[in-house]
């Protein structure tokens, strides 16, 4: 059965406790916080990278993504070919009102056109300033930290390792034919199948 006001005292000895130590404050604007690798500030745009899909405002659950775009014709790179047309990014705003930081967009982007950057001083006091266009969206792009280095001990991806096979089993095959035409016989090879 416990003592009647061992409760009390228990949180008496915590705040004893607490206000025996010294306080830590972190003098904000002079002194910067050390932000984990991940953190998600703001998302940074690699204009070159963007081809217009829409894939990022389409995906977006707060609809705050805004793009305009036309399109402009490319001559042909060869006499003869054909023109090709391909969309010209006009206006690419992001409403840092309504987003939620879910990173979606930056998630479904094909062409790695969106980073999360570290940056967070970004208040406005007006809230329609809070929509942001692309020139300052280019401008948080260089605040955006390299990615990890790859881990030596995992496996290669599939993809790099079926092309590596194929380009090996090429390469085999033009050197057996290069054998062929210098009237060598070709080795031959065993199978283990």
């Amino acid at each position: 059965m416990p003592i009647p006001g061992s409760g009390l005292a228990k949180g008496l000895a915590v705040t004893l406790r607490t206000m025996t130590r010294r306080s830590v404050t972190a003098q904000y604007p002079d002194v910067q916080p050390e932000l984990p690798p991940r953190t998600r500030g703001v998302i940074g745009l690699f204009e070159e990278n963007c081809t217009v899909c829409m894939l990022c405002a389409r995906e977006c659950p707060d609809w705050c993504i805004y793009i305009d775009s036309h399109k402009e014709t490319v001559p042909a790179a060869t006499p003869g070919g054909r023109e090709r047309s391909r969309n010209v990014l006009d206006r690419f705003a992001i409403d840092f009102a309504l987003c939620m930081y879910c990173g979606i967009c930056i998630e479904v982007c094909p062409f790695d056109a969106l980073f999360w950057s570290p940056e967070f001083e970004y208040a406005e006091t007006d809230i329609h300033e809070l929509t942001h266009e692309r020139d300052k969206l280019r401008e948080w792009m260089w605040t955006v930290p390299e990615p990890p280095a790859l881990d030596p001990a995992a496996e290669e991806p599939k993809e790099i390792a079926a092309a590596r096979k194929t380009a090996e089993k090429l390469a085999a095959q033009a050197q057996e034919k290069a054998q062929e035409t210098a009237g060598e016989k070709p080795q031959e090879k065993e199978d283990d199948a």
